[in-house]
């Protein structure tokens, strides 16, 4: 087993550099193209970095980015994982401790590999460019960067979510109640769970903004009678929604529409659900976000808001750079109780609300699973980089909902009378 031992003074190898970073003894392997090692022989998780460009990515973007970057380019290899999973290589990788090369080191790192190794390389293709261009594109046409934010996650083929998600095609939290349940299961539990706190009964007219595939406008029809329209911006998706609508039978009481939610026309809804959607708002658009659906909510209604959220205000709004520059490009989180005051100055009266993280996670290792046992065929319909970058994203969201990172929330809503009084039970009447 390979301890710190390598002095900051002297070392330029590869390994010896990771080595004299580190602050703790390595819980990983590590090897580099200059034939140095680090770390544990026998290390259930190996590195290797195959080339200067991939150390180039890991020096220029310390963290989740420039590991992302190299791995995706190649420069970066990890061995004792499965692509479709490397959950394993997370957890060694954040359990790890380093500290900063001072001053001098970063200059002997300069004189011993040369100038080129603290600049950047050319980000991978599937990156999106950073905060403050997208930023300047969304001043320069608003309705265009929201609808490409959203394209950029959701419009990477129907034919890759199918194999993914599963039957169910439900791209948010499931609700387990059991280890053994299966992912098919536990997504119907959860459909089912926001029928039921929404008090769906047939005849009530249902809007399900950021609908995804119409999963859960078609539940709500089938199983509650409703006449539902789900809106989402991902073209893709309502063009797969709305042939499945048609096939199960359902379009004269069900429709998806490719929508944004603030041009749904204007008419009072039963009830309103939202799953999965408030994480690409933005936090500074709340307000007019509970404040278009208060509007579009009849009075005595019911609203149930479903979204990741951050587990305290002492973080950013914003993700880490990883997340948004790969995964969701303008999205933000914010906390639970600030998801709730803002409801609240919209005109919501709050009833209930619950953290679903541990479901999460568990819906998490089911979406790995599923694409491991797919891999081949996903990688045909995406390509390489592209699959990875999924297993990336599910396996390190896995870790963050286990470590409390990150937390999932659903809010129960609803729109009191003008006078004051409401609609809502002395108990719920969704429980049992």
């Amino acid at each position: 087993m390979t301890l710190l031992s390598s002095d900051p003074a002297t070392a330029t190898r590869v390994g010896d550099l990771i080595t004299s970073m580190a602050t703790a003894p390595l819980p990983f392997r590590i090897t580099a193209y200059d034939d140095s090692q680090a770390g544990p022989e026998n290390a259930e998780v190996a590195f290797h970095i195959a080339s200067p460009e991939g150390l180039r990515y890991l020096l220029t973007a310390p963290g989740d980015l420039g590991a992302a970057r190299a791995y995706l380019t190649g420069g970066l290899h990890v061995s004792g994982i499965h692509p479709a999973d490397p959950y394993a290589a997370f957890k060694a990788l954040k359990t790890a401790r380093f500290r900063h090369p001072t001053a001098g080191e970063t200059a002997r790192i300069v004189r011993a590999h040369g100038r080129g190794m603290l600049l950047p390389p050319t980000p991978p293709a599937l990156e999106s460019p950073p905060r403050w261009r997208r930023h300047l594109e969304k001043v320069l046409d608003p309705s265009g960067r929201r609808a490409e934010a959203i394209s950029h996650h959701y419009d990477v083929g129907n034919s890759f979510y199918e194999k993914v998600l599963g039957p169910s095609m439900a791209y948010t939290c499931a609700v387990y109640t059991d280890p053994s349940d299966t992912l098919e299961a536990a997504q119907e539990r959860k459909f089912e769970l926001v029928c039921r706190k929404l008090r769906l009964e047939p005849g009530m007219r249902l809007l399900d903004v950021g609908c995804g595939w119409g999963s859960m406008v078609r539940h709500a029809v089938r199983h509650h009678g409703v006449q539902a329209l789900g809106v989402t911006l991902s073209g893709e998706q309502a063009e797969w929604a709305q042939a499945r609508i048609e096939a199960e039978g359902l379009s004269d009481r069900a429709e998806v529409r490719y929508l944004d939610y603030r041009e749904v026309p204007p008419g009072e809804f039963d009830a309103i659900s939202s799953i999965g959607l408030l994480e690409h708002v933005g936090v500074d658009n709340y307000d007019s976000y509970f404040g278009f659906l208060f509007e579009r909510l009849r009075p005595g209604g019911r609203m149930l808001n479903h979204c990741i959220t951050r587990p305290n205000d002492a973080t950013s709004h914003r993700p880490d750079a990883f997340i948004d520059r790969y995964i969701f490009p303008d999205g933000e989180l914010a906390s639970p109780g600030e998801i709730i005051c803002r409801a609240h100055d919209a005109g919501f009266e709050l009833h209930h609300e619950e953290n679903l993280r541990m479901s999460y996670a568990r819906t998490l290792t089911a979406w790995c699973a599923n694409l491991r046992q797919h891999w081949d065929a996903c990688v045909a319909d995406v390509g390489e980089p592209m699959a990875k970058l999924w297993g990336l994203y599910m396996a390190g969201s896995r870790l963050g909902f286990e470590l409390n990172w990150i937390q999932l929330h659903q809010v129960l809503l609803s729109r009191p009378f003008a006078d004051g009084t409401t609609a809502y039970p002395l108990r719920p009447d969704w429980e049992g």
